[in-house]
């Protein structure tokens, strides 16, 4: 940050950035050093934070359609085994978020004191014991279900916060954009296989079946995140020395910890333009993420296998963005010498701009094909952002950036609690959908404004 009062920054640009080129080898750099390991790791560590938040968002569809069957005297009627309307879907579907902007602070707070790695993964496997448990929670009631949804979304409101705050002692300064994105596209690529397997699953297996497979895929995984991932280089046994000296040569030593400066914190620009570009990019992925297998199954009159995997194009689009934007935004830094304030800026405006097309035309346009082409590229589009807003945290200080990151996702999580509610209630108005991409345009063009103050 360059306001004055904001003074926690260690570095924001490439003239204060301590690049260890003497130190760091070739092997540094590849695949197996231990840094790009634990971005493997993270990387299916989000591909279940994400796989067990949209699995419900699928098999309600499942859930609540209705069942052709005969009474005793062969007379065919229809029933549904979840008997709920556009609205409850809308609170079960907005339940999670309930949970997940509450702990989103006092996981950024906690990270460096109980261990980041140690709180993304418990925050995760708690969240896939809940999961396994769904389908007997789901027959005792409608309120005990949403019970759950809250208590998974408290146990993952830690898990982005702890996640920079295991960055900031892991990732040099001139790799934070690409080994963060390689985490955060898991986020996506989950979105994408769950959206395709949970619909193939709940129509041939059972709606049930969601829940029972990732949960044993979350279980799986948290066993091995906290086997292998130490809280930072000097304590993992399995590095090597060079690539020890080369992370910490290049983060410095951050000074301890005292009393939180939250003046300077809610005093400074960066922050707050942080802030609104993060709540406008979740706006509209939250509303698509919850809305559009309803939407395309409503649209398309498709089977939920083949609307999952419609739905899942989107967020392939956006993997694929994330990981790219990453690896551009650090292209330019080291090689093209061009600012970290202006790639973050590039990279966050750009995003939004071609968000606030595509969401446009897609308003207008009444063919489904077409309008998931032109879902498809808002959606990639967004992932750019991933390079500029989100990795900004660590930028202007690395020392804060887990509490920074609570901060942001607090806000950036109320439109997962306004927007599937929102649209239960008007969903019955046959002009919904073009409203509802105005309105996701509208906001992606407030992003873009706001990401002009990014660094």
């Amino acid at each position: 940050g360059k306001s004055k009062k904001f003074k926690l920054h260690l570095c924001v640009d490439n003239s204060s950035i301590l690049v260890m080129e003497n130190i760091q080898n070739k092997s540094s750099k590849s695949l197996l050093a231990r840094r790009y390991q634990i971005a493997i790791l993270s990387f299916f560590g989000f591909f279940n934070v994400y796989a067990l938040r949209v699995n419900l968002s699928i098999a309600v569809v499942k859930m609540t359609e209705e069942i052709e069957a005969e009474d005793t005297h062969l007379n065919n009627y229809t029933y549904r085994e979840f008997d709920w309307d556009s609205k409850q879907q809308g609170l079960l579907l907005s339940s999670f978020f309930y949970g997940y902007i509450v702990t989103q602070i006092p996981g950024g707070w906690l990270a460096p004191y109980v261990g980041a790695a140690k709180l993304f993964g418990f925050g995760i496997l708690a969240t896939a014991l809940a999961t396994l448990f769904t389908p007997v929670i789901a027959r005792a009631g409608l309120e005990a279900l949403i019970a759950v949804r809250i208590l998974e979304g408290l146990f993952e409101g830690v898990t982005f916060p702890a996640m920079h705050a295991l960055w900031s002692n892991w990732a040099p300064p001139m790799e934070r954009s690409r080994l963060a994105t390689i985490g955060y596209s898991g986020n996506y690529v989950g979105t994408v296989v769950a959206m395709i397997t949970c619909g193939f699953l709940a129509e041939h297996a059972g709606w049930e079946s969601v829940f029972y497979v990732y949960g044993v895929v979350g279980v799986i995984w948290c066993s091995i995140w906290l086997y292998t991932v130490k809280e930072s280089p000097a304590l993992d046994k399995n590095i090597s020395s060079e690539e020890r000296n080369y992370i910490e040569s290049s983060i410095g030593v951050l000074e301890e910890k005292g009393s939180t400066p939250w003046r300077s914190i809610l005093m400074s620009f960066p922050v707050w333009a942080i802030i609104a570009a993060h709540f406008s990019e979740n706006w509209g992925f939250y509303t698509l993420l919850t809305q559009l297998p309803t939407f395309l199954s409503d649209v398309t009159k498709f089977k939920l296998d083949k609307t999952g995997f419609m739905a899942a194009i989107p967020y392939l689009a956006m993997a694929v963005a994330v990981q790219g934007g990453g690896l551009l935004a650090d292209l330019l830094r080291t090689r093209f010498n061009v600012s970290t304030t202006w790639v973050r800026k590039l990279f966050t405006c750009s995003a939004f701009i071609g968000q606030t097309v595509f969401m446009l035309a897609t308003a207008f346009t009444f063919s489904p094909t077409v309008a998931v082409a032109f879902l498809t590229l808002a959606v990639g589009f967004g992932g750019f952002a991933w390079a500029g807003f989100s990795v900004n945290h660590l930028d202007i200080a690395p020392k804060y950036a887990s509490l920074l990151m609570g901060l942001s996702n607090t806000f950036a999580t109320i439109p997962g609690i306004i927007s599937p509610g929102l649209t239960g209630i008007i969903v019955q108005d046959k002009f919904i959908n073009q409203g509802f991409f105005l309105l996701n345009a509208g906001l992606f063009g407030f992003g873009d404004c706001m990401g002009g103050w990014v660094c």
